[in-house]
């Protein structure tokens, strides 16, 4: 990484306080990056054994396909879905609440007796497949968070630390050659001086 500085003592205190912010935060980073990962898995995994769940329940009730035109439409349906907010490894997520039915009252006596059944089957599909979904899309959220954190910490790791380190060390050389230069330079200066003031002596002698 080109880092554009100059060769002085406070470009070098202003990289070194760079550097050192850059060093402290790298860790929470990496630890952030690791937890995130683990979220995306488990949210995956949820997600997946829900759709499982989802499907294996759909084939259990496969007996029953026949007796569904039996089945009223419109008797049930889905009035609310309260969806939380939570946080996941420092991320906004949603989760799932209750989710709220609205159910047509009808005459228990007049329709078959597997009606109640029904409803409750229908309920259990429909949170089964909000729920997937719900997951799907905490996985979707997360799983994006974790691809910036990584390239934050690629960017720290691989980029920016060693390019401010290298930068620093270029200053300090820098400045230590100035120094050995000076010094040189004076050394040279106090000879001459010297050397000038034994001729003066020799002259006047």
């Amino acid at each position: 990484m080109a880092i554009k500085f100059q060769y002085n003592k406070t470009a070098l205190n202003n990289l070194q306080k760079q550097l050192k912010m850059r060093q402290s935060a790298l860790p929470t980073l990496q630890n952030k990056e690791s937890a995130l990962r683990l979220e995306v898995r488990k949210a995956k995994d949820k997600s997946e054994r829900l759709i499982l769940e989802l499907d294996q329940a759909q084939k259990k009730y496969d007996h029953l396909a026949s007796l569904w035109n039996e089945f009223e439409p419109g008797l049930i349906a889905i009035k609310d879905v309260d969806l939380r907010t939570v946080k996941v490894a420092g991320v906004k997520c949603p989760e799932l609440g209750e989710i709220s039915y609205e159910i047509r009252p009808f005459n228990t006596f007049a329709k078959p007796a597997w009606y109640l059944d029904g409803v409750s089957i229908l309920k259990e599909l429909t949170r089964l497949g909000i729920e997937s979904e719900v997951y799907m899309e905490k996985r979707r959220i997360l799983d994006f968070q974790r691809k910036k954190t990584t390239q934050k910490v690629n960017l720290y790791e691989k980029v920016q630390i060693p390019g401010y380190q290298e930068a620093i060390l270029k200053i300090k050389r820098y400045m230590e050659d100035e120094e050995n230069l000076s010094k040189a330079s004076s050394k040279i200066v106090k000879e001459r001086h010297a050397a000038e003031e034994e001729m003066e002596e020799m002259s006047h002698d």
